[in-house]
């Protein structure tokens, strides 16, 4: 009887896993949320002005395209429009409608948008996001919470930098970047909540602070397997998959 060819896990997988159980050990517990979202929740209650440009087509799969008249949609009408999801911060609003603060929470989970494709980006790919709430959260838990994860992923020897930058989710808002083949990849967004997310989310941000996080599990996969082009995740060839 000739040997029995086991099956092998997406490195996808056992990379969400694998982050799962580090935040895990830190206290977060993993939230989901659907994949076909409405404008409200991918937008609008995470602070995004409506002439942002990630509502433009070229950024975002709807279903139905928004209204091209000057007039504004209702709230009932934003709430109804359908897309795909284009990140997995949506999944934090919903949990925070539903839940009082401290809350501690992952989600991962597959995004999409409507880019160009190449190295290290693709039309749909998988993120995880983390969110923290509660009293007197500053951007010194942000930062030790990453680190702690960075080493925990990457290992102790591994090179990450944190540079300020912008996102209309959080304020103030940073970019952490891990050397790569080299060179620095960007690697997270984070910041502090933005109090009008807070307030989206039924919470006083006078009472609670929080920080949030959200990093492309492709990418990570890329910087821990030394696998160079992300399309090759997709593209089905179990030459990947048996690697690992």
């Amino acid at each position: 009887m000739g040997a029995v060819n086991s099956g092998k896990l997406h490195p996808i997988t056992q990379t969400v896993r694998e982050a799962v159980a580090i935040f895990n050990k830190l206290g977060f517990e993993v939230a989901e949320g659907p994949e076909l979202e409405t404008e409200h929740y991918n937008f609008d209650a995470l602070n995004i002005p409506a002439n942002h440009p990630a509502r433009d087509m070229q950024d975002t799969f709807w279903l139905k395209p928004p209204t091209t008249n000057k007039q504004q949609p209702t709230t009932r009408e934003k709430k109804d429009r359908l897309l795909l999801r284009t990140h997995t911060s949506p999944v934090q609003i919903r949990y925070m409608e539903k839940h009082n603060p401290p809350i501690r929470i992952i989600a991962p989970g597959k995004v999409f948008r409507n880019e160009a494709t190449d190295a290290t980006h693709e039309a749909q790919f998988f993120q995880l996001e983390a969110l923290y709430v509660d009293k007197n959260v500053s951007i010194a838990h942000l930062k030790g919470t990453i680190e702690t994860f960075a080493r925990e992923f990457f290992g102790e020897q591994t090179e990450i930098r944190f540079r300020p930058s912008f996102f209309p989710f959080t304020e103030p808002s940073v970019e952490v970047d891990v050397k790569f083949n080299g060179k620095w990849l960007e690697m997270i967004g984070a910041g502090l909540v933005h109090p009008n997310v807070l307030k989206a989310a039924g919470h006083d941000p006078k009472k609670y602070q929080g920080f949030a996080f959200g990093m492309g599990i492709d990418r990570l996969v890329l910087v821990k397997t030394g696998i160079t082009d992300i399309r090759m995740l997709y593209n089905g060839d179990l030459r990947v998959i048996n690697q690992f």
